[in-house]
């Protein structure tokens, strides 16, 4: 995998929402001063190459759930905007979003390369909940992408968990346990892996694939969790 290197640097723009009255109720939580939207870096200049980094105190100093998303053009961190049935939209400006659900990316927006859909056709272990997983499974995962019009990609899922590692994130040093899953299919061969809680399963930090040849790399900066299965 291609990821950033040290030579990117982040550039700051203010943050749009979409519909419901979102942006409005964050004005009114930041005060919608330079520094407040100056503290949200968005996803839309990721294609520029940009880094970002953020520090513990800059994250606390934020009252908004944040999720940092690597790509191979550049960085960004966004913010937790809308959750519904499992499912949480992290924007960033205007019509840039990473929609996440038990920690795996199910649906992209703004992206060079997009995941317009990720469904189980039968078990889905992150529902279940990773921490579960003790010894490899497989099962099949549907794919969407764009653009192209590449729908109904029906892949072969490989799942084998593996050591802990220590990860450090704002520098914390979590032990977390390394899962890696391996999809294949005609003409597509991938392997996404994740970090998770050992107690709970959830992922921490991930590098997953939202479309052949483009990798995306999340790591949870303040996260949002809900009770583990």
């Amino acid at each position: 995998m291609a990821w950033p290197d040290e030579n990117q640097r982040a550039h700051v723009a203010p943050w749009r929402f979409w519909p419901g009255g979102l942006a409005l109720a964050l004005c009114t939580l930041a005060g919608c001063s330079p520094v407040s939207r100056g503290s949200l870096q968005s996803i839309r200049l990721a294609v520029h190459g940009e880094r970002v980094d953020p520090t513990a105190e800059s994250v606390a100093s934020s009252p908004y759930y944040q999720l940092q998303v690597n790509t191979p053009g550049g960085e960004a961190i966004l913010i937790l905007a809308k959750t519904e049935q499992g499912r949480l939209g992290w924007y960033g400006t205007g019509d840039d979003i990473v929609v996440t659900r038990d920690g795996l990316i199910v649906k992209t927006v703004g992206l060079p390369q997009n995941l317009d859909d990720s469904a189980f056709t039968q078990r889905d272990p992150f529902h279940e909940g990773l921490q579960h997983v003790t010894a490899p499974i497989d099962y099949p995962r549907r794919m969407d992408w764009s653009p192209g019009y590449r729908y109904g990609y029906v892949l072969q899922a490989h799942l084998v968990p593996g050591a802990t590692e220590d990860i450090d994130i704002l520098g914390t040093v979590r032990r977390l346990r390394r899962i890696d899953e391996r999809l294949s299919g005609p003409g597509v061969d991938l392997t996404n892996r994740y970090w998770i809680d050992p107690v709970d399963g959830f992922i921490w930090k991930s590098r997953q694939y939202v479309a052949p040849g483009y990798p995306v790399e999340t790591i949870q900066l303040r996260p949002y969790r809900e009770k583990a299965p």
